[in-house]
């Protein structure tokens, strides 16, 4: 018999009602049930036991702790919960703080976070009155993350589910705004992901993307030959121009860039809750304005559009 995922179905029906979505709800909680399971993944069942940890650990602060670095590594936060702080690898507040003054604002509105992690952006736009969050992402460990911290914070209209945009049941075109950060150049074909969040929006809806960039006036991208920044699935690159014709070209208007800014050593680090190599071991020890490959330090674009 499988076992139940560790989700509540009553929690992920009320989110999908409010979108708007009931009718997800079955072939959801097929996948949620397959993949939230331990014939899914071999560190599953740890993850389900340092879940059930961070629940029973009440009000002592150190067994909080424990159960919550059994789940690192964390690379979305900070958080603080009951007591502890999880300074994740991410100052991920840093990126809010850039681009939350300049998207429409989220009262009311039924949002779509892709890549979404650990559902960190998530709780921000809750904060900011949105009606009821999506988070996707195909990283169960992200998952199990949300689930950690929802058991302490209680938001039953944020949902984090395994998925990755292209295995959502159908077409929505009914969410308000979309996000997608953090996720375009890891797409082999970014102007089919950039269709794919299109189809996710209502007419009028908000996409708030964000994505490297490379530096230049020129319209064009690049490939690296094999790792960016030491990552490997890291697959088109391009300028600020070039991005603009994607996004034209994929149907979107009221094309606007929002921030522009070097990813830094401060924003992006190792520490003891993602104890791995980060930022500072991807750049040109002599020259932090390359990464180890050669090519322009990871530099970010934020930038919204609507959906016509």
């Amino acid at each position: 018999m499988t076992a139940e995922p560790p989700i509540r179905r009553e929690q992920v029906a009320d989110c999908l009602d409010a979108a708007g979505l009931s009718d997800w709800l079955e072939p959801l909680w097929r996948i949620l049930t397959e993949r939230l399971s331990a014939s899914a993944h071999g560190d599953f069942e740890r993850w389900r036991a340092a879940l059930e940890a961070v629940s029973a650990a009440g009000g002592d602060t150190g067994a909080l702790e424990t159960a919550l670095k059994a789940l690192s590594p964390w690379r979305k936060g900070p958080f603080e919960l009951g007591g502890v702080t999880i300074d994740a690898e991410w100052r991920s507040d840093l990126k809010w703080q850039r681009l939350a003054h300049a998207i429409a604002p989220l009262a009311g509105r039924r949002v779509l976070d892709v890549g979404c992690g650990n559902g960190y952006y998530a709780r921000r736009m809750r904060e900011a009155d949105a009606e009821v969050v999506l988070g996707i992402d195909p990283t169960v460990l992200y998952v199990m993350q949300h689930l950690a911290i929802d058991s302490i914070t209680r938001d039953a209209r944020i949902l984090v589910l395994p998925l990755r945009l292209e295995e959502l049941p159908g077409e929505a075109n009914c969410f308000d705004t979309t996000f997608s950060m953090g996720v375009l150049y890891h797409q082999r074909s970014p102007i089919d992901h950039l269709r794919e969040l299109r189809r996710t929006l209502r007419p009028g809806g908000e996409l708030v993307l964000e994505t490297i960039i490379l530096p230049g006036a020129e319209p064009r991208a690049v490939t690296p030959r094999d790792r960016y920044a030491r990552m490997k699935n890291v697959w088109l690159l391009p300028t600020a121009a070039e991005l603009e014709t994607w996004l034209k070209r994929s149907g979107y208007r009221d094309i606007a860039i929002v921030d522009e800014s070097t990813t830094t050593v401060d924003e992006q680090r190792s520490t003891e809750w993602m104890p791995f190599e980060s930022l500072a071991e991807a750049l040109d020890p002599h020259d932090a304005s390359k990464t180890v490959e050669g090519m322009p330090a990871p530099r970010r674009m934020i930038v919204t559009a609507s959906s016509p």
